[in-house]
C-alpha cells in the first residue's frame, strides 16, 4: 500500500509538462523573434541565426524626438487614467461590496458591459459623440475612453478585496471604540491594499499598451507609444523600427512585475478573491 502511494506521488505527468512546454514556447518565441530583430543588422533567409548584430536601429529609433515625445505622452497618460480610475471606482467598489442599495446588482455587472460588445464598434460609437463634444483629438478624450477600459479591473478586482476583509477584526475595533473612518484605514484598507495596488498596476500596464481607442480618438495630434509603433510599422519596410520600439514598451511593464513581486505578494492577491 505504501509503495503503490509513493510510486503514484512520483509518477511523472508528462501530459501537463507538454502543455506547459508548449505554453512557454507559444509566449516565449515570439517575444524572443522580436528582442532579437532589435539587435540585428543583418539577417537574411534562409540563415537561422543573425548575421549581423548592432545598434545602429538604436541609435536611429531613439535619436527622434517623436519617440521620446510618445513616450512620455503615454507615461502622463497612463498615471492621469490610472489616478482617475482609483478616485472614482475605489468608492463604488467598496459601496458595492459593503452596502445594499435598489439596482446594485444590475449596476455592478453593468460594469461588465464595454467588454461584451466589440470593442471597437463602441469606440466608434464614444468617437461620435466626442465629435460632437470637440474631444477628438485631445488628450482628455484619449483619458476619457480609456477611462471606459479600466472600469471591470478597478471595480471587479477591489470589489473582492473588500468583500473578503475579516469582519471580525473591524468588529473588534469598534467594540474598542474606533470611530468608522479608523477601522477603515487601520482595519479595512490595510487588507485589502494587496490586492487594490494588482488592480492599480493592472490598470497602469492595460492603459500603456491600450491602442485602439488611442488612436481612433488622438489620432493625429495625440500620439501615444503603442500608436507610434503602428504607425512607424507601417511607414517603414525595415522591420528593426519596430522591433526597437516594441522592446521599448516592455520596459514598463517589466519594472510594473517586478514591482508586483515585491509589493503585492501572489498569497495576498488569492485572499482578495477568497482564495
Amino acid at each position: 500500500m505504501i509503495h503503490g502511494t509513493t510510486a503514484s506521488a512520483a509518477r511523472i505527468d508528462w501530459v501537463g509538462i507538454l502543455f506547459a512546454a508548449l505554453l512557454t514556447l507559444f509566449i516565449a518565441l515570439p517575444l524572443i523573434v522580436v528582442g532579437t530583430w532589435a539587435f540585428t543588422e543583418v539577417w537574411r533567409y534562409p540563415s537561422v541565426i543573425p548575421q549581423q548584430f548592432g545598434l545602429r536601429f538604436w541609435s536611429q529609433t531613439l535619436s527622434r524626438s517623436d519617440v521620446w515625445e510618445s513616450l512620455f505622452l503615454s507615461l502622463r497618460l497612463t498615471a492621469t487614467v490610472t489616478l482617475l480610475s482609483a478616485v472614482i471606482c475605489l468608492p463604488a467598489a467598496y459601496a458595492f461590496a459593503r452596502m445594499t442599495f435598489p439596482g446594485r446588482n444590475i449596476l455592478f455587472l453593468s460594469f461588465l458591459a464595454s467588454h461584451a460588445f466589440p470593442k471597437f464598434g463602441l469606440l466608434v460609437a464614444i468617437a461620435g459623440i466626442f465629435l460632437q463634444l470637440g474631444l477628438i483629438s485631445t488628450f482628455w478624450g484619449v483619458v476619457l475612453i480609456q477611462l471606459v477600459g479600466t472600469l471591470m479591473l478597478m471595480i471587479w478586482i477591489p470589489v473582492a478585496a473588500f468583500q473578503n476583509v475579516d469582519r471580525r477584526m473591524e468588529e473588534a475595533a469598534r467594540d474598542a471604540g474606533a470611530a468608522p473612518l479608523r477601522v477603515f484605514w487601520s482595519i479595512t484598507l490595510p487588507q485589502a491594499a494587496p490586492t487594490i495596488a494588482a488592480a492599480l498596476l493592472l490598470t497602469f500596464v492595460g492603459t500603456f499598451y491600450e491602442t485602439e481607442g488611442a488612436w481612433l480618438i488622438g489620432a493625429p495630434e495625440v500620439r501615444t507609444m503603442p500608436v507610434l509603433m503602428i504607425t512607424f510599422i507601417n511607414n517603414q519596410i525595415v522591420v528593426q523600427y519596430g522591433a526597437v520600439l516594441s522592446v521599448l514598451l516592455w520596459v514598463p511593464s517589466f519594472i510594473a512585475l517586478m514591482f508586483a513581486r515585491r509589493v503585492v505578494g501572489t498569497g495576498a492577491f488569492a485572499r482578495g478573491f477568497g482564495a
